[in-house]
């Protein structure tokens, strides 16, 4: 008896100290850990999705075990896992596969030829770009015309947009949806030349043209499920492992089915919290209500996660820098029903000179429900003031900024002139106190790539080259990093479980195929992963690290 006990015991001692070993350790690298004391360590290891060591490459010994999976990083740079404070992934996803991409094109030859090879992959069918691109980006700093679009989409209906104000189409594309230089939907107006002739080109506002956008053919429940698997791993490809997604104009209930999906077979690689955008302006607050009893705030799980309301809260306060008495009181009936409710709010909001009518209504509500605890959140508003931070701070409200003058800040000197130099205030901002995430807005207004914001950040100029934000308003490569991270995890309540490799947080990073902290700023916008993995698992690999995937 006394033998069976002891080979009992000892069975026991071995399955415990074999559990203890960790999963997956990586090596020989520079790992950028972000924690307080900004550690640079040469290893860490994993269990359970968890870090469970960061330090010296001796201090991992004795975590290897039979079973543990070990990646040499080769001196790599190892970061935190990014996370995009304010990105619409989700709807990106639903067309990613069948989308023309123009991101990253430097010539308008080269966004031509991806027409190309798109009509030639499928013929006869619809070339739509969803935006994403500007004409600065292209060395002739000028549209593709209409001419340059039909002679390499010939029998392909082709509608081509230009941010939310403008849109190239096809005679097919226009004939397709039943339009024409004299009838036009609501809002939609046609571009003429100085002749007087069409040029192929419409314009519009953000709504018209996402209204214009809901009349293309949409892609099925399989076309969105793989565009959201491979916008997703794009995202992974470029070191990001979490997203805080603010809904959108054109993205129903319906539209999460894919995502749900892939939430359900455990195959997302991509931490998503998500908020409910507004759809039916006039009936928002009865929306609302009649959707989350099904989503009681922090409904999900590590990788999908219900954040609440937002980035539209009603259409009459959107984009509206006047806004009369009745707009304001249905928004306060609405967040006064959010705060009680214990929801996140987070707001579109563009102009420092009309932000005072939304924090007058915030400082109503606060005063009945504190909101602080809530993290709301006020998104854009790159011009921010000193007062305004000031405010917010006093609030508990937090800034998503992303890197809108990337794309668009030369058409924004041409109206701020000298001012932006302090543009958007990000040192203003952290000084104040007031809870900062980075990220991108994409995919229509801009390009999702984490590095290229990263990179404007630090050196503030524009895809066409001109330099606007000043250095009073340049924070360093590490308060960078910590935005897109630690800063980024604050607005969906994680920032103590994830934004920083310490031991005990989720396993979120990626080996990087740069140093970022150390290479010319100019080259931080053409980073990549090597490897990234979300909560230890290895979900993107490249190059030399393929095997480990």
């Amino acid at each position: 008896m006394r033998k069976h006990l002891a080979i009992l015991v000892i069975s026991c001692w071995a399955t415990l100290a074999y559990a203890q070993k960790a999963d997956l350790i990586v090596t020989n690298a520079k790992i950028v850990t972000l924690d307080p004391a900004s550690t640079i360590a040469q290893a860490l290891a994993v269990r359970e999705g968890k870090i469970v060591a960061v330090g010296g490459n001796d201090a991992m010994e004795g975590l290897i075990g039979p079973a543990t999976r070990r990646i040499e990083a080769g001196g790599r740079t190892i970061i935190p896992g990014l996370i995009d404070s304010h990105i619409h992934a989700v709807r990106a996803g639903l067309t990613y596969a069948t989308e023309v991409n123009w991101i990253g094109a430097k010539t308008i030859a080269e966004a031509m030829e991806r027409l190309r090879q798109a009509a030639k992959a499928s013929l006869g069918s619809w070339i739509i770009v969803a935006g994403g691109w500007s004409e600065l980006q292209f060395a002739e700093k000028r549209r593709p015309t209409l001419a340059e679009v039909m002679s390499v989409v010939p029998d392909n209906p082709a509608y081509i947009q230009l941010f939310y104000s403008a849109v190239l189409m096809t005679p097919k594309a226009q004939q397709a949806l039943g339009m024409s230089a004299d009838q036009l939907p609501a809002g939609i107006t046609t571009e003429r030349a100085a002749s007087g002739d069409t040029t192929g080109w419409f314009n519009g506002s953000i709504v018209s043209v996402s209204a214009l956008f809901d009349r293309l053919p949409r892609p099925t429940f399989e076309d969105n499920v793989a565009g959201t698997r491979q916008f997703f791993t794009e995202l992974n490809r470029l070191g990001v492992t979490g997203i805080v997604d603010p809904g959108g104009f054109s993205i129903y209930p319906s539209h999460y089915a894919a995502l749900q999906k892939l939430w359900r077979e455990k195959s997302l690689s991509v931490r998503v919290a998500f908020s409910l955008f507004a759809q039916n302006v006039g009936a928002e607050f009865e929306e609302y209500k009649t959707l989350t009893p099904f989503l009681p705030m922090g409904f999900g799980d590590d990788m999908l996660r219900f954040n609440g309301i937002g980035e539209r809260i009603t259409g009459a306060m959107y984009n509206n820098n006047a806004p009369d008495a009745a707009a304001k009181d249905k928004f306060r009936e609405i967040i006064r029903w959010a705060a009680k409710q214990g929801l996140t709010v987070t707001i579109h909001w563009q102009e420092d000179k009309s932000v005072h009518h939304l924090l007058d209504l915030y400082e109503e509500v606060n005063k009945e429900t504190p909101i602080a605890p809530l993290r709301w959140s006020i998104a854009h508003l790159d011009n921010a003031s000193s007062e305004t931070l000031l405010r917010m701070k006093a609030l508990g409200v937090g800034w998503t900024m992303q890197d809108a003058m990337y794309l668009g800040g030369d058409r924004i000197v041409a109206q701020a002139g000298e001012a932006t130099r302090q543009m958007p205030p990000i040192v203003t901002a952290l000084r104040t106190g007031v809870h900062v995430g980075a990220g991108t807005d994409a995919h229509r207004v801009a390009s999702y790539n984490p590095f290229v914001a990263l990179q404007w950040m630090l050196d503030g100029k524009t895809v066409g080259g001109h330099s606007t934000r000043g250095p009073d308003e340049t924070p360093s490569r590490e308060d960078a990093l910590r935005l897109y991270t630690v800063g980024s995890a604050w607005f969906c309540f994680d920032e103590t479980r994830r934004g920083t490799l310490e031991t005990g947080k989720l396993a979120d990073f990626a080996i990087l195929d740069r140093d970022f902290m150390s290479v010319p700023v100019e080259q931080i916008g053409a980073t990549a992963s090597l490897l990234t993995v979300v909560g230890g698992k290895v979900v993107y690999t490249a190059d030399g690290f393929a095997s480990a995937k």
